[in-house]
Order: C-alpha cells, then sequence, then structure tokens
C-alpha cells in the first residue's frame, strides 16, 4: 500500500477513536503514562489489533512488543528492539521454494546451476525479513564448498521501509501539535528506530561486521567465525562458510558430541568480556539465538558466533573507563572509581567526589556479602555506569550496550551451568585486561599507536634540529644584546650620576670660596 494512502487510512483512525478526546480525558499530572496504558489496552483487544495491524502489517506487532516491553521495563529502552524483534521474528512466513529460487537467481544475476551443485530452496532458518538455505558449490571459492546463504526478503524491506516513513511521518506532525511529544522527542525516537530496524536488513553491513570479528577473533582458540564469501555476498545475499553445529542449549547434541557444559558456559564470558572490553567490537545482543557450538573435527568444542547486524562498538577511552573502572569496583576502591567518573565527564562538576564515593559504596556493598560463586557480575557493573544517575550524569550508551550485552552472556552462562563462576572469571578477564595497559604489551600497543606518527616526524629530525639550534642561538644572541644594552644603561647611569656630582661638588666649592674671599 503507497505512503499517503496509509497516511489517509491512519488519519481516519485517529479521527475515528477521537485522538483529542483522547488527550483531553487523560489525567493532567501523567497524560503519557495514561495514554501508553490505553495504546496497551487497544493493542491486546483484537479489534484493535486488527486496525493497528492493517495499517502496518510488519512493523504492528514489533512496535506493540517494543511498547509493551518498554512500558514494564523503561530502563532498557536501548534494548527493548532487539527483545522486540527476536519475539516478533516467528510471525513472518518465509518464501515458498519455488519463489525462493527465482529471488535467488534474481540476487545472484545468474541460473542457480552455474554456481551451486546443491541447493535447498526450503529455508531452514526464518527471521524478520530474511530466511536461511543451505547449499553446496559448484566449484570451491577460498577453499569452502559447503556454505550458507541468507537471503533478504527484498518486498518485506520496501513494505518495511514504506512504514518506517510513515511512522516518522507521524512523529513530526506530533512534534508539532504536543508539547509532551517534543519533550519526548517522539520524532528523534522515531529517526532510531528506523535507523536500527534498516540496519538490520544490510547484508553489506552484516558481512563487513561478520569480516571485521573473524579477524579479531583469528588467533582465539575458543571462538571460531564463518569466512564471508564475498563473491556471492549483494544487497540481498550473504553467502558464508557453514560449519556443522549444535545449538548453544541443545543438551543432549552437546552431550552426543562429547563437549563439556562447564567450560562452555565459562568460555561464554570470556568471549564476551574479551570482545567488548578487548576488542570494543562487539555483539549488542548476545543470547543463545546468536551462539552456536561446532561440532567439526577441526574446530570442535569452539564457540560460533553469529548475526552481526546488530553490532556496537567502543572507543579506547570508553574501554579503558570500563575495564579500570571494574577493576577499581571489584577491589572495593571506590575513591579511586569516583576519580574515574570524574575524569571522564560522567557527573558535572559540581558534584561532590565524596558524595559519588558513598552512592557508589552504598550500591556496590551488597553484592559483596555471599559467596563468589553466588554473586553475578552484570548488576553490580549495572551499578557500575548508572551510579552516577542521582547527580545528574550519565554514562555513555555504547557502555550501557556493552553491559547489558555482558549480562545477556551472564545469564546465558548460568542458564547452561547454574555452577559457573562468572563474578571471578570476570574479575580476572578484566584485571589481565588492565595489567595489560601498565607492562610491555602495553608500551607496545601505545609505541604502535604512535609509529605512525614518527614516520611522519623521523626525517624532519635533521631540520628540526637545525631549526631547534638556530632558535637557541637567535635567543642566545637576543638575551646577550639584552645583556650589552642593559650594562652601557647601567654604565650611563653611573656616568651621568657622577657628573652631577662633581657639578654640586664644584659649585658647592666655588661658593664657599667667594664666601672666604
Amino acid at each position: 500500500m503507497p505512503s499517503f494512502f496509509r497516511r489517509l487510512l491512519l488519519l481516519f483512525h485517529a479521527l475515528r477513536f477521537g485522538a483529542r478526546l483522547i488527550w483531553l480525558a487523560a489525567p493532567a499530572d501523567h497524560k503519557v503514562h495514561w495514554i501508553v496504558s490505553l495504546i496497551e489496552r487497544v493493542h491486546a483487544s483484537e479489534r484493535g489489533r486488527a486496525g493497528v495491524h492493517g495499517v502496518l502489517p510488519l512493523l504492528g506487532p514489533l512496535a506493540g512488543s517494543f511498547v509493551q516491553t518498554l512500558a514494564t521495563r523503561p530502563e532498557l529502552a536501548s534494548g527493548t528492539l532487539h527483545d522486540a524483534l527476536d519475539s516478533v521474528h516467528h510471525l513472518l512466513e518465509p518464501l515458498p521454494p519455488d519463489a525462493a529460487g527465482k529471488a535467488l537467481a534474481a540476487a545472484f544475476g545468474r541460473p542457480l546451476p552455474t554456481l551451486f551443485e546443491s541447493i535447498d530452496l526450503s529455508a531452514v532458518e526464518s527471521g524478520f525479513a530474511h530466511q536461511i538455505h543451505l547449499a553446496r558449490l559448484a566449484s570451491p571459492i577460498d577453499g569452502h564448498r559447503e556454505v550458507e546463504i541468507k537471503l533478504l526478503r527484498v518486498a518485506q524491506r520496501t513494505q518495511i521501509a514504506d512504514e518506517t516513513a510513515l511512522l516518522r511521518w507521524v512523529a513530526r506532525w506530533l512534534e508539532k501539535l504536543s508539547r509532551a511529544a517534543r519533550k519526548l522527542r517522539v520524532r528523534e525516537l522515531a529517526e532510531t528506530f528506523t535507523q536500527e530496524i534498516m540496519r538490520r536488513l544490510d547484508l553489506r553491513a552484516e558481512a563487513a561486521n561478520q569480516s571485521q570479528t573473524a579477524h579479531l577473533f583469528a588467533d582465539d582458540s575458543r571462538v571460531v567465525v564463518p569466512t564471508v564469501i564475498w563473491d556471492l555476498c549483494g544487497d540481498a545475499t550473504l553467502v558464508i562458510e557453514r560449519i556443522e553445529t549444535v545449538r548453544v542449549t541443545d543438551f543432549a547434541g552437546l552431550a552426543a558430541h562429547r563437549v563439556s557444559v562447564p567450560a562452555l558456559a565459562a568460555r561464554i564470558i570470556e568471549v564476551a568480556t574479551h570482545e567488548a572490553f578487548e576488542h570494543g567490537f562487539f555483539h549488542a545482543a548476545l543470547d543463545a539465538r546468536r551462539v552456536r557450538v561446532s561440532v567439526d573435527e577441526e574446530t570442535h568444542g569452539k564457540l560460533v558466533l553469529g548475526d552481526f547486524a546488530v553490532m556496537s562498538n567502543l572507543s579506547s577511552d570508553e574501554r579503558s573507563f570500563f575495564v579500570h573502572g571494574a577493576t577499581a569496583l571489584f577491589g572495593q576502591h571506590y575513591g579511586r572509581l569516583a576519580d574515574l567518573h570524574r575524569n571522564a565527564g560522567h557527573v558535572p562538576s559540581d558534584a561532590r567526589t565524596e558524595q559519588l564515593e558513598a552512592e557508589l559504596r552504598t550500591r556496590a556493598e551488597a553484592h559483596f556479602a555471599g559467596a563468589s560463586h553466588e554473586r553475578n557480575a552484570g548488576p553490580l557493573f549495572h551499578h557500575l555506569l548508572h551510579a552516577v544517575a542521582p547527580f545528574d550524569g550519565c554514562a555513555p550508551p555504547r557502555l550501557v550496550a556493552a553491559q547489558r550485552a555482558f549480562e545477556q552472556a551472564e545469564e546465558l552462562a548460568n542458564a547452561l551451568h547454574p555452577g559457573v563462576d562468572s563474578w571471578n572469571i570476570a574479575r580476572h578477564v578484566l584485571a589481565d585486561l588492565a595489567r595489560r595497559d601498565f607492562d610491555h604489551r602495553g608500551w607496545a600497543k601505545h609505541l604502535a599507536q604512535e609509529l605512525p606518527h614518527l614516520a611522519h616526524l623521523v626525517p624532519r629530525v635533521p631540520q628540526l634540529a637545525i631549526r631547534y639550534l638556530q632558535q637557541q642561538h637567535t635567543v642566545a644572541t637576543a638575551r646577550q644584546h639584552v645583556q650589552l644594552v642593559g650594562e652601557v644603561t647601567r654604565e650611563y647611569r653611573r656616568t651621568r650620576t657622577l657628573l652631577w656630582a662633581c657639578t654640586a661638588c664644584g659649585a658647592v666649592l666655588g661658593a664657599l670660596a667667594i664666601l672666604l674671599m
């Protein structure tokens, strides 16, 4: 349905339900909460849900799940979209085999038999606007024949783009007509919602994210990342190496392939910590759907990371703050952590350090009460970032996303093996990362960062030395000139004083001679 007709239909529903009457009927002190509750009730009813889904067939269920999750846990606003997408992905049916074959041939631009020896046109997995197919290449590419194809359903992507444009149009009008909407920055929220949705549908960006992650974990014995077959990737297809895996929560499959569940749980926490706080490029939502276990002979027991559509990154300063801040928090050095918050700019300049230290102590000490194997590091990291809220401060959103990703990984590890000591695992990994900043590895890392600048500076050293010597010579000459002028001036003042003294003495002697005569 074209966007113009969607707008007319949406206006019809707005007039039908009386948006102005709803706004006037809402209590004056909490209008927004009352309207959100009303939307939830309308969405819960069959007729209301049918009306919303008629206007927004694809984003209707997603928006409803998003609002429901946001209403129950508003502090997870940055992560609720991932949960909403995961909860509605099963509502979209994959393409039938005939339509899938035509879509794949159109995406590759050539008949499928010229590329593949065999291909399964029935989707083995279906997600939000995409589906997965298994195939065998006719000839190896980069040494790989067994591949996995992620096909984007182009028609659904077009419809999603149309519906997000409608949402942005509604948000613009809401901000024009409502002061509360302007205060809530509804337009900015709609723009962010659109960007997050469309980022999930960008297969080229997903391929780039997967390739970079494979490079970062190339020498890691705990993780294997499937290789991207770039020759077959496009706007609607993502082709990667196929690795035989089992779900990380498939206990029967893990036992059949002799994979140690306790070691697997500990490995998940280690990898999640290294991914976010060592490499600074991590999954924004790391759960059971994005982690599998390899059962191939060469990579047996390694974690296989998947779904690289939703990735985030941390700057070096953000990583340094979290690593050293978490180390200080594990050591219960609250004063040092308060200084780190102040130096990072997370609190206003007028916030008192001793009050922030007391707030951190009040929030964190309860987590040290039990035995170490009974503690969870995720809630402690939550206080690490959110203890600045009472002082009108805030931590960067990317750090909050990294903390939430770690918390999800910890929940997954505890679900696999409740006895996993996630507290000590995170503490040892972060302490090791903190030590690296001060030992020879830290010096080597900083030197490597400065080498590109030294490459431009070293050839200019002789010229800079000559300029420095000339400058020093000029300064020395100027200093000597000033010193000489000062000495001449002092001699002039002495001579002038002596002449005046001689004149005065001569006048006195002359006067005495006249008087005596």
